[in-house]
């Protein structure tokens, strides 16, 4: 069983208000994103700061909303320690991960990380623009080792991405994993 996180805990700094509540079209990005994952996921979940507009969306959406543990430092692998626990406990045998500002992300994009991923331990996005490290696949085995990692502090995404021996997996239109980091980019 796989279960989808939608990263949603940033502090927004270059958007300068919440992008996660956000709207592009008729939905937020938060919906966006949840809608990319929800093909091929059991279950959703979104990491989100408490209090924050995107716990509130979420709670509204009757998705489960994810704390990051107080004992990690600030960061998405805190976030996706606590999806990792959360789908371990569900029996999940895979999280996906998505960060809410991605929000034209193919619906097979999961499906795709599976049937490249293989033996992996993680799976991510790859076009020709870069690396998408958290439009990623993660095995919930992971979850020692990187809460390991976070107890020495936070490392840089790819970072732990090469540790684990994780695949990229080369998608052609980059566009579609275009992040949204300022409101002019909203179209």
């Amino acid at each position: 069983m796989i279960c989808g996180l939608v990263l949603a805990g940033g502090q927004s700094r270059r958007f300068g208000s919440e992008k996660a509540v956000a709207r592009l079209g008729d939905q937020t990005l938060l919906e966006r994103a949840l809608g990319a994952l929800r093909p091929n996921c059991a279950a959703l979940a979104v990491s989100a700061a408490a209090g924050s507009g995107a716990e509130a969306l979420a709670q509204g959406l009757n998705i489960v909303v994810l704390a990051d543990d107080p004992a990690h430092p600030d960061g998405p692998l805190a976030g996706l320690a606590a999806g990792l626990r959360w789908a371990s406990g569900l029996g999940a045998t895979h999280l996906a991960t998505l960060p809410c500002d991605t929000p034209h992300a193919p619906p097979d994009m999961v499906a795709r990380l599976i049937a490249a991923g293989g033996e992996a331990f993680a799976a991510f996005v790859e076009t020709a623009e870069g690396p998408y490290p958290l439009c990623a696949l993660w095995s919930i085995d992971l979850l020692a080792s990187l809460e390991s990692e976070l107890a020495r502090g936070h490392p840089a995404v790819r970072t732990f991405l090469g540790d684990v021996g994780a695949v990229a997996v080369r998608f052609e239109d980059g566009a579609t994993f275009a992040n949204i980091n300022a409101k002019a980019d909203l179209p």
